[in-house]
């Protein structure tokens, strides 16, 4: 696809001003170290501008002009990505979304929330437990916004019995690269009329259009919960369990898995301490359910069986006191991480379920191999992977050919297991060429040609998921 793109000028710089205002059109020299990169990728590029819409009609007069003069367009949210999703690799115009922050309606009958795309996760929750409903997706990172989970299509720890983002998207208005609004679903709850553009959308980060409005599915919030920590003596035993937790008779909410060192680096970095380490490996299971007798009927089912399967002991995470010192610690594992090195990148791979423990312990493999630290935690429960890669203090040099050597071993390993490139965090620019590599030449000959119906000029987001 051609991208040549015409230079940003003065006059284009003008133009936005008519379109935002001088307080919501930033130039170059003014704008934040923070614009020229996400939360974790060594990507990094200033846009020339920035600008900060209020609506969907001025999304759609910037998106006409940048279509009219042939400009790159970059949307970003919260920049809390980890691939380099929102970093404009081609320069141009950022479209900061964060502004567009409002809920719009609550609706109790449809059971469904409505909002512009740069609320933020943790502000959801909030504010639909207050009428008793509940949106289930639960990633990591709670500062990120709705727009940016939308087009990740972000899945997080509740993924095992409630699904991720896509499942709970109802409808979405979106502004089309030549500047169209045109919406998506609604608060149907069934639709078989044509292709599903809205799925489509969901995932898409940001490369086929700009999600300015969601309609989201909720649904009635749990009244009880319970978590269970279980030390395993290793982390093979603790992965076997995990199928068999899966198939009990009530469906876990969560099954996270972590190891000693991980617990370790989050008790230095948050100066707290975790109700146990003393085990090498962990699982940590959470239960809900509408009733206090399911809820204590699912826990003990999966105590009884996590101990007949070889764990140490199971810690009853029934006061408020231990649940936050399990949760924070849960919370804080990749700044923790981040924290112990002087830089890191990131495998977000998925895995069938059965084969976590064999990946996971290749990984460990990898830290002899390539003389580099490794780590990892990630969801057990739908076989989701977070391995990080620990530059310490290697040189520029050998910090990018280790990086590569270890990220080429991952990602044949997942691939000869049946397994993804990503499993909620996306592919952005960072892992292009990995999802190249599994990809075949009819699956990439569609994703172009999604691309070019959607973006014949290649203007949205450039450089970022089509491989």
């Amino acid at each position: 696809m051609n991208s040549t793109y015409n230079t940003f000028t003065d006059d284009d710089f003008q133009a936005l001003l008519e379109i935002c205002g001088e307080a919501r059109v930033i130039p170059r020299e003014r704008m934040g170290e923070d614009y020229s990169h996400d939360e974790l990728s060594g990507i990094r590029k200033f846009p020339d501008v920035l600008v900060q819409p209020l609506s969907a009609q001025e999304v759609s007069r910037v998106m006409k002009y940048a279509s009219g003069r042939r400009l790159p367009v970059t949307p970003r949210g919260a920049g809390t990505g980890l691939v380099g999703g929102s970093v404009a690799l081609c320069g141009g115009i950022m479209l900061d979304l964060s502004k567009m922050n409002h809920f719009l309606e609550l609706d109790p009958e449809n059971m469904t929330l409505t909002l512009e795309p740069g609320v933020l996760l943790m502000d959801v929750a909030k504010y639909v437990e207050q009428a008793g409903l509940f949106y289930p997706p639960d990633p990591g990172e709670k500062t990120a916004t709705i727009g940016g989970n939308i087009s990740t299509n972000a899945g997080g720890m509740r993924a095992v019995k409630y699904g991720v983002t896509r499942d709970y998207v109802r409808g979405l208005e979106v502004v089309l690269p030549d500047g169209e609004i045109i919406e998506l679903g609604g608060k149907v709850v069934k639709n078989s009329s044509g292709y599903s553009l809205k799925d489509l959308m969901t995932g898409s980060e940001g490369t086929l259009g700009i999600i300015t409005k969601a309609t989201l599915r909720l649904l009635p919030l749990p009244k009880h919960k319970i978590s269970l920590l279980v030390p395993f003596p290793d982390l093979p035993c603790a992965i076997r369990t995990v199928p068999q937790i899966i198939r009990l008779n009530t469906t876990p909410t969560a099954v996270e898995f972590m190891e000693r060192e991980v617990i370790l680096a989050a008790e230095e970095f948050l100066a707290r301490k975790f109700p146990d380490n003393s085990a090498d490996a962990y699982l940590l299971l959470t239960y809900d359910g509408a009733s206090r007798e399911e809820v204590d009927l699912a826990w003990h089912e999966a105590a009884e069986l996590c101990l007949k399967a070889g764990a140490l002991d199971v810690f009853i995470s029934n006061t408020l006191e231990r649940n936050e010192s399990i949760w924070a610690a849960r919370g804080a594992f990749l700044e923790a991480i981040k924290a112990s090195t002087t830089e890191m990148d990131e495998c977000d791979v998925v895995v069938p379920r059965k084969t976590v423990a064999d990946f996971v312990l290749f990984s460990h493999s990898l830290q002899k191999k390539h003389g580099i630290r490794l780590r990892s935690f990630g969801h057990a429960g739908d076989g989701n992977l977070h391995i990080y890669i620990l530059r310490d203090e290697l040189g520029q040099q050998e910090w990018q050919t280790k990086l590569a050597a270890v990220f080429d071993d991952l990602y044949a390993r997942a691939a000869e297991l049946g397994g993804k490139v990503s499993g909620e965090h996306g592919i952005g620019f960072a892992k292009k060429s990995y999802l190249a590599q599994v990809s075949g030449e009819a699956e990439k000959r569609l994703m172009a040609g999604i691309k070019a119906a959607f973006d014949p000029q290649n203007i949205l987001n450039p450089g970022k998921l089509i491989p």
